[in-house]
């Protein structure tokens, strides 16, 4: 905007309106414009299609929880839900030795111990944030991937609910 001054990130000489030194980056624009060639949308249906079946799958579960929205204004590989009465920690831990490899809390924070400051962000309770799960599909997933990941992580979810100290439903 006119009248705001930018202050430089890197010292060089005055060219770019003297934000940065150098020229346009030819190579960083040719390569995004290629990249963005190579996006197939196709995989994005496909993927939205399996992110889809395996929410309806995970809600199955009681006390399951959606965290966040629906539809298209949803990442096509993205799945986070909350399971009452369990950590997400422990549910990672015992589906992980299972084969099913997941994360808990958001993607910049799961080498943290805390609860995903996101689900609180986006009106999610404590409780929802320490039981979430953040599932990532790929091009590459399967439907038999999704069915047998929702097997089981019901089956965890069920086993951990058994000996919880938060009381779940027995």
């Amino acid at each position: 905007r006119d009248g705001i001054k930018i202050k430089p990130i890197l010292d060089g000489d005055v060219r770019e309106r003297g934000i940065r030194p150098g020229m346009i980056n030819v190579p960083a624009i040719a390569g995004f414009g290629k990249a963005v060639e190579l996006i197939n949308y196709e995989d994005a249906k496909r993927m939205a299609k399996l992110r889809d079946k395996l929410i309806d799958l995970l809600l199955t579960i009681p006390d399951t929880k959606l965290n966040g929205p629906r539809g298209d204004k949803r990442l096509p590989h993205n799945v986070n839900v909350s399971f009452a009465y369990v950590e997400g920690e422990s549910v990672l831990l015992h589906c992980d030795m299972r084969g099913v490899v997941f994360s808990t809390g958001s993607a910049c924070y799961s080498q943290e111990l805390l609860p995903s400051h996101v689900i609180r962000g986006i009106g999610g309770s404590f409780e929802d944030a320490h039981g979430s799960v953040r599932l990532s599909l790929s091009k590459w997933t399967t439907e038999e991937e999704i069915i047998k990941a929702y097997e089981i992580l019901k089956d965890v979810v069920t086993k951990l609910r058994e000996i919880s100290i938060y009381g779940g439903k027995k």
